[in-house]
């Protein structure tokens, strides 16, 4: 694995290796967060058909792209976390 590793990569596996590493502040919160969003991928219960603009839709797209992720993942986290009175404006 380390043949298709970068140089930057490279000397961040060899520092971890070596134990040079610790864990960023708010990483175990990070990953309970990402457990619980996986661990909600398996319970969906309804499916929603939804109609959205052409421009939204590329949006959408484009922006789950950048996040690595489908696109029906990134609105439905968006809808949950509006629901769920996480999701706010920018002021």
């Amino acid at each position: 694995m380390s043949d298709q590793l970068n140089a930057e990569e490279r000397e961040i596996l060899e520092k971890f290796e070596r134990g040079e590493l610790r864990a960023a502040r708010g990483a175990e919160r990070e990953m309970e967060s990402a457990r619980q969003a996986a661990r909600s991928t398996f319970h969906k219960t309804r499916r929603v058909n939804l109609r959205v603009t052409e421009r939204d839709f590329n949006l959408a797209h484009a922006r789950a792209r950048e996040e690595g992720i489908p696109y029906q993942t990134l609105l439905s986290s968006v809808i949950h976390k509006y629901l769920s009175g996480r999701l706010k404006e920018k002021t």
